[in-house]
């Protein structure tokens, strides 16, 4: 009988604390939040703030924009931050993805660079010119140039596709498309280089000064998000990790960390469903 009791009380004892070791697991749950080099100081902030409200935040850091979805939709990562609204319905379209955008974080104004001429004008004809080859960023690119009144694209060109939407390029510029990692190293072959913001600052580039001709900072399309997968995007701690990205304290720490090369932005995401 006292043998029967003594396994009884064990085994009371065994479930006791696998439910307290399950509470404390669950408590000590880390978001893991995947961004960029450039983006790093940023998140080093909201991860102190989130602490003090009792979300734990690990970084993980990628250096390219395809990996930071992948991981995502893998559950190697519970959010990422990075990419433009534009490339992210892009990219979770055409690879099937359950993927959600949840908050807005900034714009990061793409530039054209180069070493070798100070204004756009002084382009020569044939000049080599390097782009982005993802689509969003190519068809950016393309957009930004025809800004800079260096070529002409198709009518009613909605940022889709490549360099067949050139309809008029005076002076023959070569474009050549490259991964936009590597559009910075462009800069020692070619006569000019589109750059995106966070790609510049990895490469030692000023965003804001370095630039020959830069974008503004009004379109939509090019606002950066926080997303989730599409059955999470609504748990507390996303919403409260994009209320800490929004509060007074980040903001103001983008200015002042990125001079101008990131302008926060602090709308809902159904700002963006109209972009």
């Amino acid at each position: 009988m006292r043998k029967k009791l003594f396994i009884l009380v064990i085994g009371i004892l065994a479930v006791a604390l696998a439910a307290c070791g399950s509470s404390s697991d669950s408590d000590e749950s880390v978001v893991k939040v995947g961004t960029t080099s450039a983006e790093m100081p940023v998140w080093d902030l909201v991860k102190d703030l989130a602490e003090e409200e009792g979300i734990e935040i690990e970084l993980v850091k990628f250096d390219d924009y395809v990996q930071p979805n992948i991981a995502l939709d893998n559950n190697e990562i519970d959010l990422n931050a990075f990419q433009t609204v534009v490339y992210f319905d892009s990219f979770i379209e055409d690879r099937g993805l359950e993927l959600s955008a949840v908050g807005t974080t900034s714009i990061w104004p793409m530039g054209i660079y180069s070493k070798e001429i100070n204004d756009v004008n002084e382009l020569q004809d044939g000049d080599q010119v390097i782009i982005p080859k993802d689509p969003t960023n190519l068809g950016r690119a393309l957009a930004l140039l025809e800004k800079a009144e260096l070529l002409t694209l198709k009518e009613g060109f909605d940022g889709t596709g490549g360099v067949e939407n050139v309809v008029d390029n005076p002076k023959n510029l070569d474009i050549v498309a490259v991964d936009a990692g590597q559009a910075a190293r462009g800069l020692d072959d070619a006569a000019i280089s589109v750059i995106n913001s966070d790609m510049a600052l990895n490469a030692g580039l000023n965003p804001t000064d370095d630039p020959i001709f830069r974008e503004d900072s009004s379109n939509k399309a090019y606002i950066n998000i926080i997303a989730s997968h599409t059955d999470r995007k609504d748990e507390e701690a996303f919403n409260k990790i994009v209320e800490i990205y929004h509060s007074d304290e980040v903001s103001s720490f983008i200015e002042e960390e990125f001079g101008g090369a990131a302008i926060p932005v602090k709308e809902p995401i159904s700002f963006l469903d109209d972009y």
